[in-house]
């Protein structure tokens, strides 16, 4: 049984950081990609950071570049989101997902439709 199960989340003031954390089981990691995306009330489902788990290359938002980072621990089947300078912008809740290991590219790992496989959802909330 798949299962994505994210933590890491919560309440921090505009400037401040937290780390998302996504413990995979149920996968052979090494053929599936993940990403992390969020959606907040009203909006559709977006990219936040993807990352190619062989080849590590990794993609980002364009609102989230330069202030988040997408990383993973082959050894223990977890992928991190570290998010920096966060943002009230950046309230939203936040998917894990993984996605079978198809293309390296920006467009497959941007689109929700590519992961087949999708956490809970964990709250970030960033007061101003």
């Amino acid at each position: 049984q798949v299962q994505l199960v994210e933590s890491g989340g919560g309440l921090v003031q505009a400037g401040g950081s937290l780390r998302l954390s996504c413990v995979v089981s149920g996968l052979t990691s090494r053929n599936y990609d993940m990403g992390w995306f969020r959606q907040a009330p009203g909006k559709e489902r977006e990219l936040v950071a993807s990352i190619h788990w062989t080849w590590g290359s990794t993609y980002y938002g364009d609102s989230v570049k330069g202030r988040f980072t997408i990383s993973r621990d082959n050894a223990k089947n977890t992928v991190y989101l570290q998010m920096n300078s966060l943002e009230p912008e950046d309230t939203a809740v936040y998917y894990c997902a993984a996605a079978r290991n198809v293309y390296n590219s920006y467009t497959y790992l941007s689109n929700p439709a590519s992961f087949g496989n999708w956490g809970q959802g964990t709250q970030v909330t960033v007061s101003s």
